[in-house]
């Protein structure tokens, strides 16, 4: 497996391939949920949700744009397909302390779709080279692409070829690629995230024949030994459903893929590591719940899990409930769990 090269958070993100990531998930990949999993990994590179341009620019900066400063290294995924926007909200991020923009061309939904963004785009590359450049001549920071194989009938791999040698061209160098294509009728975004075959050879052909653009994986890969495999052939892998459903994946990438010593003591110990966390959100007037349902499937697999989920799911819904409720819960599972 290749070296991967590791910097320090305030010497930022260009130039440094981040092995591993966290793919962007809608509904999953908020601060809460990205403030606990840097208790499980300092180096993995972390994404926000999708957001709008035009809910960043019309709507509430502070909700969609809020982030701990513990949560760096922090990429945004924007959605969107005017360039002037684009760019207007990639400043806006890197005013605000992010760390990279991410241009989302892969989300296959109807509303995405109807906005005239996301996996659509691939049909229209000098679009989204268009909105590349402008987002690039708007700030200092990375700005990256993800994207899908392909989209319906526009599925060849030189179709997916073409789009990144446009993309490329206006200086984007790193592409995060779902190894599935979208079909944009027909099925859900949930289908479309299961069965579209996978086709990781066209990934891997995609890094051989532009060996100077930094290429990341990702589809249905679930465990840490299948990213060590993919490394073999790409840059770096993007992990998504893994990462919510089983999240103490993570307890050793920092160690694996980052030349770090760095490593949780125990699945208690991510716990009780947010407890501070806790007490700070409880009191701004947010509930407990807010952190507990990201909290669900730590302990995946262990004696007690199910007892945890149920109690996080009942008690941790409670309209008062607060720390205890996450020290009760972690009295039903064992400490003496294996790493």
């Amino acid at each position: 497996m290749q070296a991967i090269e590791t910097q320090s958070v305030e010497s930022g993100l260009r130039g440094v391939t981040r092995a591993i990531s966290v793919a962007p998930m809608m509904a999953r990949t908020d601060r809460h949920y990205r403030v606990f999993m840097r208790a499980l990994t300092r180096e993995t590179l972390l994404y926000t949700e999708m957001v709008t341009t035009g809910a960043l620019i019309h709507g509430d900066q502070d909700r969609h744009l809020g982030f701990s400063e513990g949560e760096h290294p922090l990429a945004i995924q924007l959605g969107g397909d005017e360039p002037e926007a684009l760019a207007v909200c990639a400043r806006i991020a890197e005013e605000r302390g992010y760390d990279e923009v991410n241009l989302n061309i892969g989300c296959p939904s109807d509303r995405v779709q109807n906005g005239s963004f996301g996996a659509c785009l691939m049909a229209r590359p000098e679009r989204v080279a268009e909105g590349v450049q402008a987002m690039r001549e708007a700030v200092s920071i990375p700005v990256t692409v993800k994207h899908r194989i392909g989209i319906d009938d526009l599925d060849r791999y030189d179709d997916m070829a073409r789009f990144v040698s446009i993309v490329s061209e206006v200086g984007c160098d790193r592409f995060s690629v779902h190894a599935r294509k979208a079909w944009l009728q027909g099925l859900s975004p949930r289908e479309n995230r299961t069965v579209p075959p996978l086709r990781y050879g066209d990934v891997y052909r995609l890094k051989r024949e532009f060996p100077a653009l930094v290429i990341e994986i990702n589809g249905g890969i679930g465990d840490m030994d299948s990213a060590a495999d993919h490394l073999v052939h790409v840059d770096a892998v993007m992990i998504g459903r893994a990462a919510y459903d089983d999240p103490w994946c993570f307890h050793a990438v920092d160690q694996r893929f980052f030349g770090s010593d760095w490593a949780p003591e125990s699945r208690h110990a991510v716990v009780e590591s947010l407890f501070p966390y806790v007490e700070e959100i409880l009191a701004k007037g947010e509930r407990l719940h807010v952190l507990g349902r990201h909290l669900h499937h730590l302990f995946t697999g262990c004696p007690g899990s199910r007892a945890w989920k149920r109690h996080l799911s009942e008690a941790g819904m409670a309209p008062e409930a607060d720390l205890g409720v996450l020290q009760a819960g972690l009295a039903l599972v064992p400490r003496d769990l294996p790493g």
